[in-house]
Formats: structure tokens, sequence, C-alpha cells
């Protein structure tokens, strides 16, 4: 419409423009003759006739001109006007459009928590957006609409829950690299397996939660060295079976550690005033024992320092000195999980110690910027 009036006030201006020229014989006709006293001598001896013409013809001339200038530009005006708006509004529409597509997350947590700590490290890699829900660790309320009551709880567009730090990263992972697959029908390809463990407690697996749901040429374009794949997986699950379960008798070795861990915890989690105050006194002293028998479950060193050590120094030599991440130039999903893993003891003396006493300083803070500044994005 806007670009319809710019066209009759073109056509309108260009009319103007190019008949008053032609119409100066007439112009005598329809404009009274004047006379001002006093002015005869100034404006010329040609008589009434000539100075009528020169009074009025002329002035109306340039005013013709003027006057088709003026609608030609108002036109131009316009027809600029209709234009930008058309265009502004087409990418105002592409840019909701792109909006629009993309998910929306939320991000059930404990902040201190390892396995969070992982889903946190690939999202922040991978420049997703999401909110966190902290949870309360003893009522656990903002978790009780689900019937699955651990965290990691990853919510897709308030509809999709998807549960366990691997399957959300592996889910998420292949969701990205396809780009044509809804995150509901990559989640079918990791069907829950319920079973009972040693202690007679029902427990619930995933199957294939390390493993991508991609297509040949899909795994070609992301794993470009041989077996690196395999390499991935075995080093995720590494991550998940065995290096986990070296935080906690480290961060609660001694009454101290423990005391200093809890305090850590109860500052970055969510807790009521007695239940940070019973947290911090009476869970760091419960911890001390646990982390104990913990050591005693997992066959630890009774300095279990150096289980630490020796876990993150394998893991630096798998790397070699010829990769700057497990994945080559980039963190693949083992180097995001190892980093997200080992992330929560900072702060704490095992992290301060462990950074001193092996190799995993530079490894470990490239990772760290590299999730800080999201290269994972593009």
């Amino acid at each position: 419409m806007a670009a319809a009036c710019a066209r009759s006030l073109g056509q309108i201006g260009r009319h103007a423009f190019l008949t008053q020229s032609c119409r100066t014989g007439n112009v005598a006709a329809i404009v009274p003759r004047i006379s001002i006293p006093g002015s005869a001598r100034a404006y010329g001896t040609g008589g009434a006739r000539f100075r009528s013409k020169l009074l009025s013809a002329a002035p109306l001339r340039a005013g013709g001109r003027a006057l088709g200038c003026a609608f030609l530009l108002g036109g131009g005006i316009g027809l600029y006007q209709a234009v930008k708006f058309n265009f502004q509004r087409h990418f105002a529409e592409e840019e909701a459009d792109e909006c629009s597509s993309e998910p929306k997350f939320t991000l059930y947590q404990y902040k201190t928590c390892p396995f969070c700590s992982k889903v946190r490290a690939f999202l922040d890699y991978h420049g997703l957006p999401y909110e966190i829900v902290e949870v309360n660790p003893v009522m656990r309320q903002e978790i009780k609409w689900s019937r699955y009551r651990k965290v990691p709880i990853l919510m897709v567009d308030d509809a999709v829950q998807l549960n366990d730090s691997s399957v959300i990263i592996s889910t998420l992972k292949t969701y990205l690299v396809t780009q044509g697959k809804k995150v509901h029908d990559i989640l079918i390809c990791y069907p829950e397996m319920k079973s009972i463990n040693e202690s007679g407690k029902e427990v619930i697996e995933y199957n294939n939660k390390y493993w991508l749901m991609l297509s040949e040429a899909e795994a070609e374009q992301l794993y470009l060295e041989k077996d690196s794949r395999k390499e991935e997986m075995k080093w995720r699950k590494w991550a998940d079976d065995w290096l986990v379960h070296l935080i906690s008798p480290n961060v609660y070795r001694t009454p101290s550690e423990s005391l200093a861990s809890f305090d850590y915890i109860v500052r970055e989690g969510k807790f009521g005033t007695f239940e940070g105050f019973f947290a911090k006194y009476v869970g760091a002293l419960a911890m001390f024992f646990v982390s104990k028998r913990l050591k005693n479950k997992h066959n630890l060193q009774d300095d279990v320092r150096q289980d630490l050590y020796k876990a993150v120094n394998e893991w630096v030599s798998a790397i070699g000195k010829k990769r700057k991440f497990m994945g080559g130039d980039r963190p693949n999903l083992a180097d995001l999980a190892v980093y997200g893993v080992l992330r929560v003891m900072e702060g704490l003396e095992s992290f301060d110690d462990m950074m001193e006493n092996t190799k995993v300083k530079s490894w470990y803070r490239r990772v760290e910027k590299a999730v800080q500044h999201h290269e994972g994005h593009n």
C-alpha cells in the first residue's frame, strides 16, 4: 500500500514538471495584471502586458518546476520508506523463525555435583543457552514432579525430559550434528533398563549412552582420525566409572578438608538456614567417615591423593604430546567429561594439590578457556 502511494506521487510530480513549461502562454490569462505604484520605471517600460508576463509567468514557471521536483522527491522518499519497511519486516520474520526453532533448555542440578558439572561444560562449550534450577538436596521439591529423582535432569521446551548426564550429552551432540532430527526422536535410541544391584536396590541404566546416533557420513565428518570414536567412548565411560569415584574420598579426606568442602557446598547450593548449618557441620563429619568406606569400596590407597594423581596422569598420557586435546585441535566429549568432573574440586585443597603434582594443568586451562569462550558454538 505504501509503495502504491509512492508511485502515484511520483506520477503526479512528473506530470506537473513536464506540463508547466508548455503552459507559459496561458499564464497571463489566469493571473490578473498587477501594477505597483512607483515601481514602473524599476521593472521595465514594455507596457502592462509585458509587466504582467514578467511578474507572473516567470515565477510560476519556476514554481511549477519546484512543485514537480517536490512531488518527485516526496514520491522517492515514500518509495524508499516502503522498501525499507518491507525489508525490515522480512528480516524480523526470519529472525523470529530462527529464534522459535531453537529449543529451550532447563537444567535441574546441584552445582557441586560432578555429573551436573559435565552437562554444564557441554552446554557452555557449545554456546547453548539454558536456565538453571538449583535443587535443594534435602527436600528436592524442585523435582517432585519427576519420577526420576536424581540430577541432572534437562528439560527441552518444558516437554521432553532427559535423564543421566551421559544420555543428555549424547542426545544433544547427536541433535547438533544431524540438524535434522528432533530431540524426542533421538532420545528413543537410549532406552531405560531397570535392574537390581548387589544391595537389592532398583537402579536405572541407559543403553547406548556413550554412542552418538549418526549416519556413516556424519560420523566420518565428526571423527576424522581412525578409532577416535572408540577412544572418546572409552574415556567418557572411564570418567563415569572411575574418575568420579575419586572425588569424594579426596575432598573429604581429612576433617578439615571435609568441613571446607561442605562450606563450599552450602555456599553454592540451595539450603535453608537450618539445613545449611546442619549440612556444614554434621554433614561434613558424616562424609569424612563415608569417604573411608568409599576408599575401601573402590580399593583405593591409604593416601587417596596418589590414586587421583595416577588417574589424572593416565588421562594426560592418553592425550599425548602431539594433541592439544583428546579431540585433537578441539575438545571432544571425553575432554568435556573429564574437565567437568575435575572442575567441582576448584577452590579446594585437593584441586590445588592435583594441579601442582600432576601434568594436567596445561590441558585443564585449555579446556577451561574453550568452555568459557563457547568455542564449540560453530
